[in-house]
């Protein structure tokens, strides 16, 4: 319980660092260096899946060995898990990156606000407009709120700080190896199609239900009904869906991803245009549904 509250208030205060021995970081080159040395031919799938389950399962015996040598140091315990739990979950960074990349819009300033999207999504920002980068933005705050608040919470809920660190091991892997271009369509599908899409298959769909407890309406519940399957992810549509009914906006379209044009399904309708104010509604979404979701995990462990 104890670094949930820790963890979340330096997360209020520092943000997520960008430190070069952040975890995340190291998770990335442990990736980068496993894909150099096996993501060639032959039998590249296997070796991807190899590579993968090695990763993510190291770093839950990591994390599970670390805290079973500290367990009579409940002090020094404390500490770990709440720097941990610090690093795993970042709502305030997804909040400052959507503003930052805003402030660039707010001062119409086109290639800085395209430039700066880039930091934050992996499609071709190039040739966007300021609507199509703010409606990106929007884009990525629902995935985001999934992958990297609701998730790395309901798996701390399930196994603490070691398979918490786990998740974001897969979330790595996704976002480095998950592609489906001629590099890594078959080296990054274990990780992408199998461990990625059942690894968020709960907290997509349970941070579109919180999304839609703090932000009720009929539109909202009908634009998850008809829209959330249509995404090409199993879950990426919920938490999208949810966001583009609550606001009466809609996402999708064609983009461009490492080169390749992606004709991404429409979800949700164009009712309102995409505006700041669309923008600081989500943050006020963002930041809700954390807390709401927080408070969950505390009275889970309360009750136990």
């Amino acid at each position: 319980m104890y670094p949930l509250l820790f963890g979340l208030l330096l997360d209020l205060l520092l943000g997520d660092p960008r430190w070069s021995l952040h975890p995340i970081r190291l998770f990335g080159k442990l990736i980068a260096v496993g894909e150099r040395w096996l993501n060639h031919p032959p039998h590249q799938k296997a070796k991807g899946t190899l590579l993968a389950l090695s990763l993510v399962l190291g770093v839950w015996g990591f994390f599970f060995f670390a805290e079973w040598l500290l367990a009579n140091h409940h002090y020094i315990l404390l500490v770990w898990q709440t720097v941990f739990f610090f690093f795993a979950i970042c709502p305030r960074s997804l909040i400052g990156e959507a503003l930052a990349v805003e402030k660039y819009v707010a001062d119409d300033d086109l290639e800085g606000a395209r430039r700066r999207l880039s930091w934050i999504v992996g499609r071709d920002t190039s040739q966007l407009s300021f609507a199509q980068i703010r409606t990106a933005v929007l884009e990525t705050l629902a995935e985001n709120l999934s992958d990297g608040v609701i998730a790395p919470l309901f798996y701390y809920a399930l196994g603490g700080v070691p398979l918490m660190m786990a998740y974001k091991m897969i979330n790595t892997l996704d976002s480095m190896i998950g592609y489906k271009d001629q590099r890594h369509k078959a080296f990054g599908f274990f990780s992408a199609r199998i461990l990625d899409d059942i690894a968020n298959y709960i907290p997509a769909r349970l941070t579109a239900l919180l999304m839609l407890l703090v932000a009720p309406s009929k539109r909202a519940f009908r634009t998850v009904w008809r829209d959330a399957r249509k995404h090409a992810s199993p879950n990426s549509g919920y938490p999208e869906s949810a966001l583009a009914g609550i606001l009466g906006v809609q996402f999708g379209g064609p983009n461009i991803y490492h080169g390749l044009l992606v004709e991404k399904p429409y979800i949700g309708a164009p009712i309102h245009p995409v505006t700041a104010r669309s923008l600081h509604h989500t943050i006020l979404i963002v930041i809700a549904v954390t807390l709401l979701a927080s408070a969950l995990v505390l009275l889970r462990y309360l009750l136990v």
